[in-house]
């Protein structure tokens, strides 16, 4: 099934290109379904398709030496996956999973590079979207050069706060724990451990369920920088203003 121009102008990479070429995309197109556990691109070869979600969450994982997974990168609506190696023609350095049931828009790969080459406009969206990845990477290896896994888990939780002025908020974790242990770069002890040294900052628990009771105070903690966010730097200067001892200050590695 095709997925139509309103679909198409959904996805912030297409929002501002022009009918003619959403019609052209459009045709290259299908929505695809695809069941929890199942692959949807393995890693090592040439994806093909370039890929958005739509809905669900898909996990982007490569294997270790030894064997075993590990997963780099959660994309949940509407990121996408398969972008650089269409860019770069070279195989596809992730495999990737649905996690739950996936809806996720499909775009033939040759085609796309075709229409790339009369659409410039295109050919930048997907250049700012692919800038906006790489900006993504670069802040994830940051924080793991230079942020403990609780001051990671108080960024990640500050992130989920629809209201950046708020001084408290109840949330929901978007996916358990394993997922999120792995999002974090941490293993899952790790993210007990790091959950139980935020508590004194107010952070409670229960289940996926978790209440921030001090954002000011977690914010001065965790000190995110918002660099993908410029907007919200305003809000997050004004709660790191608050004062803690830094003498009781949670530390977890």
């Amino acid at each position: 099934m095709r997925p139509g121009l309103t679909t198409l102008r959904g996805i912030p990479a297409f929002q501002h290109l022009p009918d003619e070429v959403l019609r052209e995309i459009d045709e290259i197109s299908t929505v695809a379904l695809a069941d929890p556990g199942q692959e949807l691109c393995p890693e090592g070869v040439l994806p093909p398709c370039l890929y958005y979600v739509l809905e669900g969450r898909v996990t982007l994982s490569t294997a270790a030496p030894d064997g075993s997974t590990a997963v780099i990168e959660v994309v949940e609506p509407p990121g996408d996956f398969g972008l650089a190696a269409l860019v770069t023609q070279c195989p596809s350095l992730q495999a990737a999973h649905a996690v739950t049931r996936v809806r996720m828009l499909a775009i033939s790969e040759a085609p796309l590079r075709g229409l790339l080459e009369r659409a410039p406009g295109l050919t930048l969206a997907l250049l700012r979207s692919l800038s906006k990845d790489y900006r993504s990477l670069v802040l994830h290896v940051r924080d793991l050069k230079v942020r403990t896994t609780a001051q990671r888990l108080g960024c990640y939780l500050l992130a989920l706060v629809p209201d950046p002025g708020a001084s408290e908020a109840a949330l929901r974790l978007p996916f358990e724990k394993g997922l999120l242990a792995a999002r974090l770069g941490c293993r899952q002890e790790n993210l007990s451990r790091a959950f139980a040294a935020l508590r004194e900052l107010g952070v409670e628990t229960r289940g996926a369920r978790v209440t921030l009771r001090d954002i000011p105070r977690l914010t001065a903690y965790a000190m995110p920088d918002y660099l993908n966010h410029p907007e919200l730097a305003k809000n997050g200067a004004e709660s790191a203003g608050a004062q803690i001892d830094t003498d009781s200050t949670p530390r977890c590695g």
